[in-house]
């Protein structure tokens, strides 16, 4: 259902950004046609006739006002088709070469960057923690799968990677092997731990940190490779308690 609503949803939007030069143009049909019928007097089935076959104008020797007014048609067919056709290949092919060059971008970079911290996944804790360490001129390699959420990705100053993280070839492409450390942020214990175990053994020397849902996965995780592990919930009951006392 929900796959079906983000096709829909696209499709909608196309239409309304095609119908405004698709109107225009048919303006401009309309008016060419209504022009030719005022100012030559010609049937509604000739004007239309013109509107194809430019020619015809002159065969009968129209005037002058006529012809003029024929240019004036002619030049607004072509640029309200010429709105209507960039309007279809932007849609068709526009996100393709958005994605392409944000694809070749991503690669220059990672590429070039060095002693960063790479963090699987993006969501609240994810972009918090990548967003402290962009605010302090750490730089960040962010790898996340869900589409929707790797989209949040283009307006903060993180690198980012649309893929598995659990993946040897995906934190190989993060540069894991250059990476001062890797914080496996998403919101699934064994998920994390099975990166802190990936990353381990790509780049033992990396500092891996691990967040787990539960105090019961902290041994599990170390025994994964984990240099230090996180318990969200644990961390803000402290914060909380301790204003407490304040």
């Amino acid at each position: 259902m929900a796959a079906a609503v983000e096709e829909v949803l696209p499709t909608r939007a196309f239409l309304t950004r095609l119908a405004v030069p698709v109107a225009a143009f048919g303006a401009v049909v309309v008016a060419g046609v209504g022009g030719f019928v005022t100012l030559a007097h010609v049937s509604i089935v000739e004007a239309t006739f013109w509107l194809f076959d430019p020619a015809s104008i002159s065969i009968h020797g129209e005037g002058e006002v006529v012809k003029a007014y024929a240019v004036f048609v002619y030049t607004g067919l072509v640029l309200t088709g010429l709105w209507t056709g960039e309007t279809v290949v932007a849609a068709a092919f526009g996100g393709q070469i958005r994605r392409g060059v944000r694809r070749v971008q991503n690669e220059r970079k990672l590429e070039r960057i060095d002693d960063h911290v790479v963090v699987c996944g993006y969501g609240i804790f994810g972009r918090t923690v990548a967003g402290e360490l962009a605010a302090n001129d750490v730089p960040v390699v962010a790898i996340e799968r869900d589409a929707e959420t790797r989209e949040r990705i283009e307006g903060d100053d993180v690198i980012g990677l649309q893929a598995d993280a659990r993946l040897e070839s995906t934190l190989q492409d993060a540069g894991v092997e250059r990476a001062r450390a890797v914080v496996a942020a998403i919101d699934d214990s064994n998920v994390n731990i099975q990166i802190a175990v990936v990353a381990s053994q790509l780049a033992p020397d990396v500092h891996v940190v691990v967040r787990v849902g539960d105090e019961l996965y902290e041994d599990l995780a170390r025994r994964a490779g984990a240099d230090e592990v996180v318990i969200p919930e644990v961390i803000s009951g402290a914060r909380v308690t301790s204003t407490l006392y304040e």
